[in-house]
């Protein structure tokens, strides 16, 4: 069975992965410098783990690490790290009045300590291995009185696509949490310190996360099948990084889908029958059924129409009207958008109109979040959208459009590897 070692799994999203972990059959390697941690195990097991050990250890310990790189040589080869440990910085001083003491240990922890684990673990790791970092939304936007919290997110993203670049055998993929409703939230609201309408006054979706949610994304990006999304960003956050109003957000009154809720996916076309048809015959495949190719109620779509040419900005446009109109609530859409420009279009052209696509899922995202409608997108390089590559898109493309992801929305993710799409 295959391997993850997960760091910071005493408690909130952590344990919650190595729950999941332990559902699928993984064999278990659980660390905190928490004495808790010594009882994850058993409940990892009770799960269906295959093996579960759990390492009680400091991770800025020097000494720490080279015991634990032995211990790792005479286990299995991982198939998965997962750098979840993490702390912040609640004292509410401004920085220029911290100690070195308080300010070194948080970014030792943060962001050194995932990188002294990655060259512990590398001897251990198997030629194909995903490493997972939990960085935050904090990396991409400056909160103050939090001391080195954002900076050391931030440096992290950096240090995953570095990380990403240097190891191309390897899948390196960044988690990016939004608010979650972990033991320590959920203390500070039961005790009155924190309101929920104020949590969530940022968050179109107009919730907190659960940890089982960020549990589902670690799971999902340790797979063999998020190998495209290496040396990428997923942001799941409610939209709350994409968010740019100044209105407070309400607070949600639908309750979650249950994880594991079946996911039924149609093709809204465009106008190239190649790219359709590829779509719809892997989509035919995998559920062994018909798909509807017209608009029509259901719970995710799926749309070509941005790849057929024309003006990019319109046919998103276009494809979420049609959307809206056939989805009262409680739906998620897909688009797939071209990387690279075609042949007879500048890219400057290209690049200028993709950026206002991207740009416009994020705005239809946070203006359909209260009906529970979500809208995501992959940008494709022109092999991926027809053929064979279809098929290898598809575990990611349930993903997102699934309830596992229904935390995720407003996002635009590269899968093209096309430097034009990267640095447009």
């Amino acid at each position: 069975m295959p391997a993850v070692l997960i760091t910071g799994a005493a408690s909130g999203i952590g344990r919650a992965a190595a729950l999941q972990f332990a559902q699928q059959g993984w064999d278990c390697l659980l660390v905190d410098i928490s004495p808790a941690i010594a009882e994850l195990p058993q409940h990892c097991l009770a799960q269906g783990a295959a093996s579960a050990q759990a390492f009680a250890l400091d991770l800025t310990d020097t000494q720490a690490l080279t015991q634990l790189g032995r211990q790792l040589a005479a286990l299995p080869a991982l198939d998965a790290l997962v750098n979840n440990a993490g702390i912040s910085d609640s004292s509410g001083r401004p920085l220029v009045e911290q100690a070195p003491a308080q300010w070194q240990r948080l970014l030792r922890l943060n962001l050194q300590a995932p990188q002294a684990l990655f060259e512990t673990c590398l001897p251990s790791l198997k030629p194909d291995a995903r490493i997972v970092n939990v960085s935050s939304g904090a990396g991409h936007k400056a909160i103050p009185w939090r001391g080195l919290y954002s900076p050391s997110k931030a440096g992290l993203i950096a240090w995953s696509q570095s990380l990403a670049r240097r190891y191309p055998q390897l899948s390196v993929s960044t988690l990016c949490p939004g608010f979650v409703r972990t033991e320590l939230v959920q203390g500070l609201m039961d005790a009155g310190r924190l309101a929920l309408a104020d949590a969530v006054a940022k968050i179109p979706l107009g919730r907190l996360a659960e940890p089982k949610e960020m549990a589902a994304a670690l799971v999902f990006l340790a797979q063999p099948q998020a190998r495209v999304l290496s040396g990428q960003v997923l942001s799941v956050d409610g939209g709350s990084g994409i968010y740019g109003g100044s209105s407070r957000c309400a607070l949600s009154t639908a309750v979650p889908a249950p994880l594991q809720t079946p996911l039924h996916l149609q093709l809204q076309p465009g106008s190239d029958a190649a790219c359709d048809g590829a779509w719809l015959q892997a989509l035919q495949a995998e559920d062994g059924a018909q798909v509807a190719t017209t608009p029509a109620p259901c719970q995710s779509l799926i749309s070509t129409q941005a790849l057929a040419g024309g003006d990019l900005v319109e046919a998103v446009l276009r494809a979420g009207q049609q959307f809206a109109a056939a989805h009262a609530r409680d739906a998620s859409l897909l688009l797939l958008l071209p990387a690279s420009a075609p042949d007879d279009v500048p890219t400057w052209q290209h690049q200028t109109a993709l950026a206002a696509a991207r740009m416009l899922v994020a705005t239809l995202a946070c203006e359909w979040a209260a009906q529970g409608l979500r809208i995501n997108a992959l940008l494709l390089s022109p092999e991926q959208a027809t053929g064979a590559a279809v098929a290898q898109l598809l575990p990611l493309v349930r993903f997102l459009t699934g309830a596992q992801a229904q935390f995720v929305t407003g996002q635009s993710l590269d899968i093209s590897g096309s430097k034009e799409s990267q640095h447009g």
